[in-house]
């Protein structure tokens, strides 16, 4: 069993699920794979689960009945390692925009003493391969509007590449959290910067998906834009310890 352990939440992934769990797994460094899959009706968690006899120890499924957003299958993922003896719990996309090779430098920056290493977009200028403009331009913004509203530093508040130390999600209370779509991604920063825990980024290269389809939506947008505005007002009246 390795100390690290990357969650892969998917939701009609089969384009992609056998190639991301085969490049994790020929890396240098070794990786346990949680694929924490929503019912995918394309048949994702079939895949995963010929793969699991290729791979019994380190590969490992969750499957849920229905479409029940990414914040919960991370939490659903986060309890599941939490059970278990990881010290390094990572987030990673299903469709390789997030390089799988980063995994190491992500882990790297964690055990030097970083609580929470996010990989990111935008700490070196934009680096985003194939988006629409359109996209880099909401996305780049949506994050100085994280800051400017939240008063946090992060960069990349939304970015869905992160390695976290066990303590980090041990010390939050995960049914505190609420939002489902990428504000998920937005709330957990903030509360681990709230906690006092040292969060560092790191340059990544994000390379929009070539296979599939993106979960993407006006609603998930939505979410994250007010819900930056009510999680600050519901943090006036927390305390953080």
């Amino acid at each position: 069993m390795s100390d690290s352990v990357v969650i892969i939440p998917t939701y009609n992934e089969k384009e992609n699920i056998e190639k991301i769990i085969r490049k994790v797994f020929s890396l240098a460094v070794d990786f346990d794979i949680l694929v924490v899959d929503d019912g995918s009706p394309d048949g994702t968690g079939i895949i995963v689960k010929h793969l699991q006899n290729e791979f019994p120890d380190r590969l490992f499924l969750e499957e849920r009945k229905g479409k029940s957003g990414l914040g919960t299958a991370y939490i659903h993922g986060f309890q599941w390692c939490l059970a278990r003896n990881y010290a390094y719990i990572f987030e990673m996309d299903a469709d390789f925009s997030h390089n799988p090779d980063d995994l190491i430098r992500l882990r790297e920056t964690c055990v030097v003493g970083a609580d929470m290493a996010i990989g990111s977009r935008y700490i070196k200028g934009v680096n985003v391969v194939n988006w629409p403009m359109n996209r880099v331009l909401m996305s780049y913004f949506a994050s100085g509007y994280v800051r400017w509203i939240t008063g946090i530093s992060v960069r990349d508040a939304t970015a869905g590449f992160v390695c976290y130390q066990r303590h980090v999600l041990e010390t939050i209370p995960l049914e505190r959290i609420k939002f489902v779509g990428y504000a998920f991604q937005i709330e957990m920063k903030f509360t681990a910067i709230k906690y006092g825990f040292k969060v560092v980024e790191i340059p990544i290269i994000f390379t929009d998906r070539t296979e599939g389809e993106s979960k993407m939506s006006t609603r998930i947008f939505r979410e994250a834009f007010f819900g930056v505005i009510q999680m600050k007002v519901n943090s006036w009246f927390r305390k953080y310890s």
